[in-house]
This record gives structure tokens, sequence and C-alpha cells, in this order.
């Protein structure tokens, strides 16, 4: 196997330590870039971590004094604004500097909910029915929704402002939570159509030619009585909820056939969205059946355990056979032919 110069970007307060005697690594908020310079270097890989934070020129300087073949990107935004992550991924093609993950194109398609979800009703995907709030717009119920409704940003993603409140049934709350959403995350609001259901996960590795992972799911054991079945910021980041109310995740107990079909839409919305590297697709299944494709994760995230990893597992591919793989999707993606 070919050893590569691999620089790896990452936010300067995400930078694991030299010494981790301890400290649990499984719990460290630097978990994920831990187990991708730990395993890069296993592999035999010549490892260089930067932490970027406001300043792009430091990608530069590593660049001109490093010479890597390719950056690993961890970065989920540029000076702590998610939108932003997209520009360093431009600003790595115009150095010509190949990268892991998804390209500028797929990134914005994809961050923005309503934009996205367009695109996939245009293309005959089932979505959940929306309207879209702009800052400083009140919302007003219409006509072609009905509650419940659930509110969240237009533009944030890891389930940033989802909370059970998220959830609403009646024309007063919505105007709350989008006013919530508003004022306290800083962006606008999408307001969908709750969809009842089990909650399943596709990841996709591939530019051109795609590979779907075993589809997952999220169960809930022990959700307390009127409780809604979303994966809220407590959901997806508190251990401690995660075990009291039962949360888990593993592969999804479907038939061989709706696992085709998930697949299936999966790798429709990934060319739709016009994705790359690789990325989670979240679906929603209801109670008759229907899939309903609620977004796109880019570069969702790979540490080891982790639920992309996990399921990667289950196709037999190892962690450090997943990342060798992104590294090579990435090498092989040309932005000048776009594939």
């Amino acid at each position: 196997m070919k050893k590569f110069r691999v620089l790896v970007l990452m936010h300067h307060y995400m930078v694991p330590p030299d010494d981790i005697a301890g400290q649990n690594p499984k719990t460290a908020i630097w978990r994920t870039e831990y187990d991708v310079l730990r395993t890069l270097r296993k592999l035999r890989h010549d490892v260089l971590p930067l932490a970027v934070h406001d300043d792009l020129g430091v990608i530069r300087d590593a660049v001109d004094s490093f010479r890597p073949h390719i950056a690993f990107n961890l970065l989920e935004a540029f000076h702590e604004i998610g939108s932003f992550d997209q520009n360093v991924v431009s600003y790595l093609e115009l150095l010509r500097l190949p990268y892991t993950g998804c390209n500028p194109r797929g990134l914005f398609l994809a961050r923005d909910k309503a934009l996205s979800k367009n695109l996939l009703h245009y293309h005959r995907i089932r979505v959940p029915d929306f309207m879209l709030v702009r800052r400083g717009r009140k919302a007003r119920m219409v006509k072609r929704l009905s509650f419940p409704l659930i509110v969240k940003s237009l533009t944030q993603e890891a389930s940033i402002g989802i909370s059970q409140a998220s959830v609403v049934e009646d024309e007063q709350r919505l105007v709350e939570r989008v006013q919530f959403i508003h004022d306290s995350i800083g962006t606008d609001a999408i307001v969908e159509e709750y969809v009842d259901g089990r909650e399943l996960y596709c990841g996709v590795i591939g530019n051109h030619r795609l590979e779907p992972l075993p589809v997952w799911e999220m169960f809930w054991e022990n959700l307390p009585e009127r409780r809604y079945r979303i994966a809220t910021e407590r959901v997806k980041w508190s251990p401690k909820y995660q075990e009291k109310v039962g949360i888990m995740t593993g592969a999804a107990e479907i038939s061989e056939e709706l696992e085709a079909k998930v697949q299936h839409i999966a790798r429709r919305v990934y060319r739709i969205l016009e994705l790359s590297g690789y990325a989670r697709i979240d679906f929603r299944l209801d109670r008759e059946g229907r899939l309903y494709v609620l977004e796109a994760n880019p570069n969702p995230q790979i540490a080891d355990g982790e639920d992309f990893a996990r399921s990667a597992d289950v196709a037999g591919i190892s962690y450090p056979q997943l990342l060798q793989r992104i590294l090579t999707t990435g090498l092989r993606w040309d932005p000048a032919r776009r594939g």
C-alpha cells in the first residue's frame, strides 16, 4: 500500500494532546481527531495535524513546508461559522490539493435544507412538506401543512437547536419556536411536517461509483410517553440521557427488499445533491411503510465505534480500511472534471 503525506485539518480546540495519560479518548471532545490521527499513523502514512481557526494562511504554509499528497478534512466550520466550511474546501481546490470528504457544491446544496428538499422533490423523492421562515419574518401557518410540525435551523447540523419543544402542535407554539431559532441559533427556520415512524440512516462512500453501507437505525427503548422520537441535541450528545431513555443504534431490522430500496434512494440523493467522498442520508419510515428523506449529511462523524464506522464494519470494512477508502476516494476526486 502506497504511503502518503497527509495533512489533517481540525478545529484548533480539537487537537489531541501529545500525552493523553489520565484522559479517556472515547469521551474526549477530540475523539474523532485522535482516532483518525492514530489510525493513519498505524497505516504508516506520514501525518501532520493542523489546527485551523480563522486564518487560511496556516494551510498554505503547511502545504508549502509539508508538501502533502492530500488533506484529511475534519473541519465543520471556519471561524466558527458552519456555512464557511465549503469555502475552506474551495481554497484547497485552488491550491490544487486533494482532500477527503465532500466538495464545495455538495456541501452548499446539502446544508440548505429547503433547497435540498426542493431538489429532491423535483426528482420525485419523497420529503416532508415544509415551509421556510426567514429571519425577521413571523411564522404563519399555510394550508398545505398540518400539525404536528417540527421546527429546525435551516443550515445548522448535529441537531443544534433541536429539542422536544421543536415539535409544535398549534400556531402559537409554532410562532414561538420559529422565533427561538431566529434569536438563539441566528439562522432562518425550516418548518416541516413531523413524520412519526422509524429513524433510518444509510452511509454512502464514493464519487461517481457509489457504495452504500448497511442501513442503520436508532432505537428508543425507554422513551417516556408523550415524547417524540426525534434525534435531539441530548439524544445525540448526552451519554447519560442516552442511557436513561435507552437510546441505541444498530443494523436496521428491516427486510432485504426494504434495505435495497433505502440504499437505492440514498444513492439517488447522493447524486442529485452532487455529493462526493462520503455522506450519511437520514430517513423516516412511517407507519404506512413510506420512506421520507429528511436530509443528507456530508462528512458525518467518523470516530471509531460511531455509527458510520460500525455500519462499514458490518459491510466487512474495518476502521483502518474505512479511512484508507476515504483517502483513496479523495485522491480520485478531480474538481476540474468533477470526479
